[in-house]
């Protein structure tokens, strides 16, 4: 691999959405080096034993993306992210709500733990936040968390590479912003709504690319991961 593709390795997160502890360590091991950074989210810490296997993976050098969507009263939100924030996570995600996210940034205080916000679901359009009784559309209430996020002063932000943009001119050019819902050349949307290749995901402002299907689905992993890779060459870096 290339240096630059080295480089993009700490920008590409690899989503272990798998079932079993097994099958997650086969995919890091087929990986590699190729890929230095990992997604444990509900399918993977609840039925994989995700949190000894994230700190298993970080005991092993590589970094983790807990991706537990935490929502609940303060205190309780608080204490969990401490408990993450103990392990030498990453990053972690919450809920871009204001008060969710405050908590979250005292729990994770005197630590490098990233607090990413999750604005909209990138499997959610507008008619999907119509029916969960939002007055405002993807756009604006992306922006209207975005917005928020800066405020709390967390790390950064979930958001579809399509808002990305709008994003990165709302909280500038140090917070992170993680993009779901990234598909290579060829590859099948799946249940995503909102999706956008590589390249045109770091061009439009993106920090991290979140990629699971394609890679972990694919029969030669780190095949699928080197092609992602030089995908990415070709987008504009922020980070």
């Amino acid at each position: 691999m290339t240096s630059e593709g080295n480089t993009m390795a700490g920008q590409l997160i690899v989503g272990l959405d798998v079932s079993s502890r097994e099958r997650a360590e086969e995919i890091v091991a087929l990986l590699g080096d190729s890929v230095d950074f990992y997604k444990i989210g509900y399918q993977c810490f609840y039925g994989a034993d995700g949190f000894a296997l994230g700190k298993a993976l970080l005991a092993a050098g590589k970094k983790v993306f807990f991706d537990l969507k935490l929502l609940d009263i303060d205190n309780t939100v608080e204490k969990g992210v401490a408990a993450i924030a103990e392990t030498g996570a990453t990053m972690l995600t919450v809920h871009a709500y204001p008060q969710c996210m405050r908590a979250a940034v005292k729990g994770a205080a005197g630590s490098d733990l990233c607090i990413l916000g999750v604005s909209v679901l990138t499997s959610m359009d507008d008619a999907d936040l119509k029916e969960a009784g939002f007055a405002r559309d993807t756009a604006g209430l992306v922006a209207l968390r975005a917005q928020q996020a800066r405020d709390a002063g967390i790390g950064g932000l979930v958001a579809s590479a399509h808002e990305a943009e709008m994003v990165r001119t709302i909280v500038g050019p140090n917070m992170a912003i993680v993009t779901p819902g990234i598909r290579p050349a060829g590859s099948a949307r799946g249940d995503q709504k909102r999706v956008m290749s590589p390249a045109q995901a770091l061009a439009a402002g993106a920090s991290h690319l979140v990629v699971a299907r394609p890679i972990i689905d694919a029969p030669d992993p780190a095949a699928a991961a080197r092609t992602i890779l030089a995908e990415m060459a070709g987008g504009t870096r922020l980070a």
